[in-house]
């Protein structure tokens, strides 16, 4: 395939998001230093492209001139000299996908060291067309300097294609997607026990067997979810009738792999394939149940079967595979997960216990070292570098071997690597899974996440490469839900692994000016939340209902009857009166039907809680917090005496508590300040409920990732019962909770209120 067909993607529609006036355009990732001039280059089909370096650049001047004759529709010689676009090779920059971008009215110049700079600084030009206006084949480029460089060298994203598959045209668009925002990292994950998706030439059946299955207990609750939303449909194109069974399944050949990343290579994307190991492996070992050393095939209490750590076998396997991966894959990186391996088959296996003789082996978590270092050092022999999940840790590892951090109750492990001399990819369950349900904090979160932790020696920060969102796909079937899941969390994390700078209110008007870009993508994102409602509301006598669209030209569409609200729904333009107890459905829809979230809320009758009497002499500031060292995933697990009590000055998972999984329970007063109709809002995971003046206000119990939850509650002025049950279940300590009075400003709650 030429290089040039290869190009059309990059043809978008204008549209007018800008007024004529000169303003600071709104591009993400926020570029590093950025200057305005006065004036405007002016596009024209005179418009002439110079690449004063034909060796270096020649593939970026096909992509710009691609650009431009989408936008001019004809380039020609320019008859003016002056209107010119220069690329030229720069000694001024520093940083190898760093570029200097200076546009003037006469001319617009890009400088870069390599290739993959230029590249960034035509994102930012395709950008800047499309947020401007088009008049008569014409489109102005606001006159300004730019000096750019990324902050990291890490801006990655993981796609699982185990759990559920997706074609190699959806990862091409997507690689042009991660592209426009100066994402540089795909990595795949590309077997794992639901499925095998690689060809290995040497071992067929793995595809022709191990990428198939049977319906598993995750497709059963996506076609549950998919009765009200029909992005959890199961996708048809992957599911086919084996032996008079019903099968869903899918793989890449080898030759899409090499296609795949030929089409990345241009647009200056690394792909990083993952066969993990020895977990997750059951698609190949019930192939090749020899692989293990063990009778019992299948599940323990949480995790599969792994491969037998301890058998000759094993490795003659796991080399004929990689050999295959690291001869197809150009990238320096191959990835072998490592992580959540049931070892307790090895416990019981007499080919361990003879190596755990011969090697001095003394823990089980040493067999996995042992595996590891194994395989290190084959990969190692190849010239290539290995990553693996943090679990690699356990044992020791070679200072080597990259480290890619997500259990985010694990919050030494970057430092125990970085100490090691490990370099550390950031991929934390809390911000960075987005496989976990977006919701209104999401963006806030990804984006002010700290990429190098605070506890990271100033002399080792250089060992944090960057970070990465990860989609894991067990509740991701198709292609749609996956843009919903990913988009727009993902420019947040491109805004903070390229520009690093605390922007978020800024970085947040800006994204308005995307979602007409992403609809030109036709990427199916998550529409901007809708506010001013709690999900669980009350009334006192009667109310109004009313919500505004947060962007021009898109509608909420609502129901009243507990159907699941579509275009066809009628549109909300006008508070709605509730005065008995109702139910309202509603989204908001884009011109190209994309759909937010469905909102449900609840309306029910009540009356203003009395304050309670008590002598406030005796009271003091904050809240009790009881916390209760037990492996609980629900609140009303929490059982028996607390092991510690503290005393918090606001809802916070004290220093003391950060063990893997544990309950707290909160109690003392809430003073408010007016009578009125509080709303909590109340993010937590894994489980929480709420209650004030003994009235249940939000269950947002789980096990569940965070997700909010909000309530109302009607209030007179003054003292009120308050208390909360919260569990950690193993992750994120995420427990975080803002009020509004009468659906007003969403505010934090002032550490004042709180009394025991």
């Amino acid at each position: 395939m030429k290089k040039n067909s290869l190009i059309i993607i990059f043809i978008f529609l204008i549209i007018p998001l800008f007024p004529q006036n000169h303003k600071t355009p709104s591009l993400i990732p926020y570029p590093t230093e950025i200057h305005l001039n006065k004036g405007y280059f002016v596009l024209s089909k005179n418009t002439q492209i110079i690449n004063e370096d034909k060796n270096l650049f020649e593939h970026e001047k096909a992509l710009l001139k691609s650009i431009l004759e989408s936008v001019t529709k004809d380039i020609k010689p320019a008859s003016n000299q002056n209107n010119i676009i220069r690329i030229q090779y720069s000694t001024l920059v520093d940083n190898d996908e760093g570029y200097t971008l200076n546009i003037l009215p006469e001319e617009i110049s890009i400088g870069a060291k390599t290739s993959a700079g230029v590249f960034y600084a035509i994102q930012t030009i395709r950008q800047l067309i499309l947020l401007q206006s088009q008049t008569n084949d014409i489109v102005k480029l606001p006159a300004l300097n730019i000096i750019d460089k990324p902050a990291f060298e890490w801006r990655g994203n993981m796609i699982d294609v185990s759990r559920h598959f997706f074609s190699i045209e959806y990862l091409k668009k997507h690689i042009d997607r991660l592209a426009f925002y100066k994402m540089n990292k795909l990595h795949l994950h590309l077997t794992d026990d639901q499925g095998w998706r690689i060809e290995i030439k040497k071992y067929p059946e793995l595809t022709q067997q191990g990428a198939w299955r049977t319906f598993n207990g995750q497709d059963s609750a996506c076609i549950k979810k998919s009765e009200e939303n029909i992005d959890f449909q199961i996708d048809p194109r992957y599911i086919t009738t084996n032996n008079g069974k019903e099968t869903y399944g899918g793989f890449f050949t080898q030759d899409e792999i090499k296609d795949l990343i030929a089409y990345a290579q241009e647009r200056h994307i690394e792909i990083i394939p993952e066969i993990d190991m020895p977990g997750h492996m059951m698609a190949a070992i019930n192939i090749y149940p020899d692989l293990t050393d063990s009778d019992y095939k299948g599940w323990g209490k949480i995790f599969s079967t792994p491969l037998c750590a301890c058998k000759e076998d094993t490795y003659i396997f796991v080399e004929n595979v990689l050999s295959e991966i690291m001869e197809l894959f150009p990238s320096k990186y191959i990835h072998i997960g490592a992580d959540e391996v049931d070892k307790t088959t090895w416990e019981n296996s007499e080919l361990c216990k003879k190596l755990t003789e011969r090697e001095n082996i003394k823990t089980l978590n040493e067999i996995q070292s042992y595996f590891v270092h194994r395989v290190h050092d084959y990969v190692k022999s190849k010239n290539k570098i290995v990553i693996g999940w943090d679990e690699v840790l356990e044992g020791g590892i070679n200072e080597d071997i990259t480290i890619m951090y997500w259990r985010g109750w694990e919050s030494n492990a970057p430092l125990k690597a970085v100490t090691n001399g490990n370099e550390v990819i950031m991929s934390p369950t809390n911000p960075l899974y987005f496989d976990y349900l977006p919701d209104r904090s999401s963006l806030r979160t990804v984006y002010n996440m700290n990429v190098v932790y605070d506890n990271i020696p100033p002399d080792k920060a250089y060992l944090i490469k960057g970070a990465q969102a990860n989609l894991w796909t067990e509740m991701v079937p198709t292609e749609s839900r996956s843009e919903f899941q990913m988009f727009p969390r993902i420019t947040a994390l491109a805004e903070r692994v390229w520009t690093n700078k605390d922007l978020f209110e800024d970085y947040s008007n800006r994204l308005t000016d995307h979602y007409p870009i992403m609809d030109q993508m036709n990427i199916k994102y998550r529409l901007p939340d809708l506010k001013g409602f709690a999900l669980e509301s009350v009334y006192i006598g009667e109310t109004e209902f009313d919500v505004k669209s947060p962007l021009k030209n898109m509608n909420i569409h609502y129901t009243t009857n507990g159907s699941i609200p579509s275009k066809n729904s009628p549109i909300l333009t006008k508070p709605l009166k509730i005065s008995e107890p109702s139910t309202l459905k509603f989204a908001l829809f884009s011109p190209n039907s994309a759909k937010g979230d469905i909102y449900t809320v609840n309306y029910k009758k009540t009356t203003y809680a009395k304050p309670v009497k008590i002598d406030t002499k005796a009271l003091q500031t904050g809240l009790t917090c009881d916390f209760f060292n037990q492996p609980v995933d629900k609140t009303t697990k929490i059982k028996g005496d607390p092991d510690k009590r503290f005393i918090v000055n606001n809802l916070l998972v004290p220093a003391e508590a950060k063990v893997p999984t544990f309950g707290l329970k909160f109690d003392g007063y809430i003073n408010v300040p007016e009578t009125g109709i509080y709303s909590f809002y109340f993010t937590c995971d894994d489980s929480g409920i709420l209650y004030i003046a003994d009235r249940l206000v939000v269950d947002n119990e789980g096990p569940h990732s965070p997700v909010e939850k909000s309530g109302q509650v009607a209030l007179e002025k003054g003292l009120h019962k308050f208390h909360l049950d919260f569990v950690e279940g193993g992750g994120g300590y995420t427990l975080y909770m803002q009020y509004s009075l009468n659906n007003g400003e969403v505010k934090d709650i002032p550490n004042s209120w709180f009394v025991h």
